[in-house]
């Protein structure tokens, strides 16, 4: 064959001149062998001519029924295309005692995989396993499977045997790292983290996370501050950046740190209540109270912050305030036993008793089962002079907690007034 024609075809296609290209293959392909069509079909599948390369090697399979190669060629093709059952016919077709049937086993499994079909896809690879135990290949198709399984323990066992290999569509050390992580194994995964080259953002999120969870702050918070200088609008790294600062006891740094992603992203009710939590340590009052109101706002229904505010404003007496922010939250949707608890103690604190009343018995309805109201709502009864309510609920509490000789004592002088 005139190599220097694929050369020079080659070399047109590197400088853009595709038309030329395409016109200096074409003139010899009516002339060519069938080792040069098999060639020029290689051409056209290197640089994305699909259709090309298909018409020529139908043609030499055609001709050559049984030639593996033109089969594996064609599969690639078929792959790319999505027609998937075609490709699996075709390599179905390549007999046990052929060279190439090792290959097709391992692009079997690729494919059966693909369509959800796991456990064929596995019998594809051990069988190819007992063909050739040492194949690395083979190995990190059972990674891969595995770890698409999510079990992680086998898929570890595999990935380690492929270390050695370099398959740059596939990130081994960074999968052993996930495996290692998603086991538990929280150290080993950092140290396979660490040879991970060309992190992307998520990769370096979920390698802060991993070293979070081993213990090293230090490498969480290196790794996250460069995340954000790299890609200052991943919101999730703000948040885990400043609980590790907070971690730390770096208050200061991780209130700048939330108040920085409240700047990239302004609807965050998470960055919100953790900004104002943490302004709170900071003695910042004013600020805490903004912040987490604002979180409030976005969810009237975000329990956590909702019970933060009701805490900052009883340590501050502020209890109709307390009534209006529960009441506010109940209108738009927020609902919980310990809201009515809450706003039943703010009417007892400002001596609304009926309206305290009220809302004690509403959350006694859900709450029937907690030690703590039951107690505080007997008191409550008993104060306003419904002793016969009072003994009943006392008698619940006494249920779950037939230790408390205080209680039971006070109950027997009740009984006897």
């Amino acid at each position: 064959m005139n190599v220097n024609i694929l050369d020079e075809a080659n070399k047109l296609m590197e400088a853009d001149e595709v038309d030329k290209a395409l016109k200096l293959i074409e003139g010899n392909i009516t002339k060519a062998s069938d080792d040069e069509i098999y060639w020029y079909a290689e051409f056209y599948l290197n640089w994305g001519f699909l259709q090309e390369s298909e018409v020529l090697l139908e043609k030499l399979l055609d001709k050559y029924p049984d030639e593996s190669e033109v089969k594996l060629l064609l599969t690639d093709i078929y792959i790319e295309q999505q027609a998937d059952e075609k490709a699996i016919e075709l390599l179905n077709s390549i007999p046990e005692e052929d060279d190439a049937y090792l290959q097709a086993l391992v692009a079997l499994a690729d494919l059966y995989q693909a369509q959800g079909l796991y456990e064929v896809a596995e019998q594809k690879l051990i069988l190819a396993k007992e063909i050739n135990p040492g194949e690395p290949v083979i190995d990190l198709g059972l990674g891969e499977l595995y770890y698409s399984l999510g079990d992680f323990k086998r898929a570890i066992t595999f990935y380690e045997k492929t270390l050695k290999i370099d398959v740059p569509t596939i990130p081994i050390h960074e999968r052993l790292a996930e495996c290692y992580a998603n086991v538990g194994e929280y150290e080993l995964a950092v140290t396979y983290y660490e040879k991970v080259k060309d992190m992307s953002p998520d990769t370096m999120f979920k390698y802060g996370f991993t070293a979070y969870q081993a213990d090293r702050k230090d490498i969480s918070i290196n790794i996250w501050k460069e995340l954000i200088e790299e890609d200052p609008y991943y919101h999730n790294a703000y948040i885990q950046l400043a609980k590790a600062y907070e971690d730390e006891e770096l208050i200061q740094d991780a209130y700048e740190t939330a108040l920085q992603g409240l700047k990239m992203d302004e609807f965050n009710k998470e960055l919100y209540f953790l900004a104002g939590s943490l302004a709170h340590k900071c003695n910042l009052d004013e600020d805490s109270e903004r912040l987490v109101r604002e979180a409030v706002n976005l969810d009237a229904d975000y329990k956590e912050a909702v019970l933060f505010l009701i805490e900052f404003l009883k340590e501050r007496e502020r209890y109709e305030e307390v009534i209006e922010l529960i009441q506010v939250v109940k209108e738009t949707g927020g609902d919980d036993p310990l809201y009515d608890w809450e706003i039943a103690r703010a009417y007892n604190e400002i001596e609304s008793y009926n309206n305290a009343l009220n809302y004690y018995q509403e959350a006694y309805n859900s709450l029937q089962h907690d030690s703590d109201f039951l107690k505080e709502y007997g008191y409550f009864l008993t104060e306003e002079g419904r002793t016969e309510e009072a003994l009943n609920v006392f008698s619940s509490y006494l249920q779950l907690d037939p230790q408390d000789d205080e209680i039971e004592e006070y109950v027997n002088r009740l009984k006897q007034m």
